[in-house]
């Protein structure tokens, strides 16, 4: 009867509530919304888009100043050698001094006034570009936070599945020597002792496999978030007390219609695809330029004989450029690129129908998880009536140990199966809003 008691005392140790995963590394408690932070901060899968932003605004910057004149300058000296007088026939002929030194400096201003609405197309395409490198950052954070959320979940569920191998190990252990007491007295088989040896064993082997799964998903996020080598990561346990929003899907779709950046990226290259058609038509027209020189030359070499004298002469005009083959050319990329076009429009619009077909199903899952915590919140309440009945019944010499054990594995696999399901809806919810591209708003 003591002995009985002894154990039904341990088997309700084991059942209190976890104590903290035991580390020897430093622990670094995390909450939900330090981890998106530390993600945004030191990812290394963000700096490429990061630097595509700044490179994009270098380019609408780029763009603004062709607008600027074209402005050219050029310097030379030179020697000139003596020239030749030859007669027609070339039968005779005679040498002609020249001066020896030669210069030549050259102003060239030219100004665009018209281009056909390539300058303005231009501007416009390198903004529209500016625009999709922001959206590919947004779309790159809504990525990177989706996946620490998804190590650091994942690190939350292997922890309190791991307290649950320790407890029951513990009490394996503590049941092992309860059945090597009996059967040294005669009262139970040895074959008996032996397969709790051999579950044992197998325990021990799974919550070693738990523990390498710990460390893997530990040093992955360590890694994302840029924290030091042997940091322990702490999820914070308040996050399953948060009541999270139930909106309907109907509001979820709207949110990934007008906020996902994956979207908006497509509609942005459709609006450049329209851009690209402007300026392609652009070369249909001609080009009108302000143009103004300064020339500064020396020896004047047009008379005979040369004068060894500067010239100096300036002008200022208009000037008309136009593309003659491009009447013929320009149709075939015209037609090319109004079929790119089409083919953005059809590749935005076969995105945003995916979009609400897994929005849908996001949704339902979401739903879903809410259904499966009130299952598991019966199932533990049961668990836990069966066990206060079981250890009763042992406790009075009614019931066996193996009944015992049993319903206290029933009970630590239903309370974890809570936890988890709580973990669950945590997720689903967050993945509603990757789904929806809205992951890297919150």
């Amino acid at each position: 009867m003591k002995k009985r008691t002894l154990l039904t005392a341990s088997l309700a140790l084991m059942l209190c509530p976890p104590l903290a995963y035991a580390q020897t590394d430093a622990r670094h408690p995390l909450t939900l919304e330090q981890l998106f932070t530390l993600a945004d901060r030191n990812s290394k899968s963000l700096r490429p888009a990061v630097t595509g932003v700044a490179e994009a605004g270098q380019a609408v910057e780029a763009a603004q100043r062709a607008r600027l004149p074209d402005i050219n300058a050029s310097l030379s000296g030179s020697f000139l050698g003596n020239g030749c007088l030859i007669d027609r026939d070339l039968g005779s002929g005679m040498k002609a001094p020249m001066p020896h030194w030669g210069n030549n400096f050259a102003l060239e201003v030219t100004q665009v006034i018209y281009a056909g609405g390539a300058l303005d197309g231009a501007v416009a395409l390198s903004r529209l570009q500016a625009e999709s490198a922001r959206q590919t950052l947004a779309a790159d954070r809504n990525k990177v936070r989706f996946l620490a959320l998804g190590y650091y979940l994942d690190l939350f569920k292997q922890q309190n599945l791991l307290q649950v191998y320790d407890r029951h190990i513990e009490l394996t252990q503590r049941t092992l020597r309860d059945m090597r007491a009996r059967s040294a007295q005669g009262i139970m088989l040895k074959n008996d002792v032996t397969r709790y040896e051999l579950l044992l064993a197998q325990l021990e082997l799974t919550r070693t496999q738990l523990r390498n799964t710990l460390g893997i998903l530990n040093h992955d996020l360590a890694t994302t978030l840029g924290l030091p080598d042997g940091t322990v990561v702490a999820p914070d346990t308040t996050l399953l007390q948060r009541s999270l929003p139930t909106d309907d899907r109907t509001c979820w779709l709207e949110r990934a219609q007008t906020q996902s950046p994956t979207l908006r990226q497509l509609d942005l290259a459709t609006a450049m695809s329209r851009t690209q058609e402007k300026l392609v038509r652009s070369s249909l027209r001609p080009q009108v330029a302000l143009v103004a020189a300064e020339h500064f030359d020396g020896p004047i070499t047009i008379e005979v004989p040369p004068i060894d004298k500067n010239f100096n002469y300036w002008y200022v005009g208009l000037g008309v450029k136009y593309n003659l083959s491009a009447l013929f050319k320009t149709p075939k990329s015209l037609r090319r690129q109004q079929l790119a076009t089409r083919r953005n429009q059809e590749i935005a619009e076969d995105a945003r129908e995916q979009t609400s077909l897994v929005i849908h199903a996001g949704y339902t899952r979401y739903r879903e998880a809410y259904e499966q915590l009130r299952t598991r919140e019966k199932s533990v309440e049961l668990a836990r009536q069966n066990y206060d009945v079981i250890a009763h019944r042992y406790a009075n010499e009614l019931a066996l140990v193996t009944d015992l054990l049993d319903a206290a594995n029933a009970r630590l696999s239903a309370e974890v199966e809570l936890a988890n399901a709580r973990i669950d809806i945590v997720y689903q919810y967050y993945k509603l809003h990757y789904l929806a591209g809205t992951l890297q708003d919150n």
